[in-house]
C-alpha cells in the first residue's frame, strides 16, 4: 500500500512540476514583469519560454557561431606586412 502511495506521489510531481525559487536582480525582475504584462502573459510563462529557447537551441549552432567569430578575429589580427623585420640603426630610430 505504501508503494502505491509513493508511485502516486511521483506521478503527481511529474505532472505538476516542482516549485523553484529564483533569486533575480531587482532590475531584471522588474523588466521581466513589464515584458510579461506587455505580452499579456505571466512571469512564469515568460521564464518557461526563455528556458525552452535555451534548452532547445542546438549546441552545435552556438559552437559554429563561436568558431566563425574566432576565425574572423584571427584573420583581423594577422599582419598584412609579412616582410622580415630589420633592426633600425640609432639614427633611423631617432628620425622616426
Amino acid at each position: 500500500m505504501e508503494i502505491f502511495h509513493l508511485e502516486r506521489m511521483a506521478i503527481y510531481l511529474y505532472l505538476w512540476g516542482m516549485k523553484t525559487t529564483l533569486d533575480l536582480p531587482d532590475e531584471m525582475l522588474h523588466q521581466a514583469k513589464i515584458i510579461a504584462a506587455q505580452r499579456k502573459t505571466t512571469l512564469k510563462e515568460l521564464v518557461i519560454q526563455g528556458l525552452l529557447h535555451v534548452t532547445q537551441t542546438v549546441p552545435d549552432q552556438a559552437g559554429q557561431k563561436r568558431r566563425e567569430a574566432m576565425q574572423r578575429l584571427i584573420a583581423g589580427l594577422q599582419a598584412q606586412n609579412t616582410e622580415a623585420m630589420v633592426p633600425l640603426t640609432r639614427g633611423e630610430a631617432h628620425d622616426r
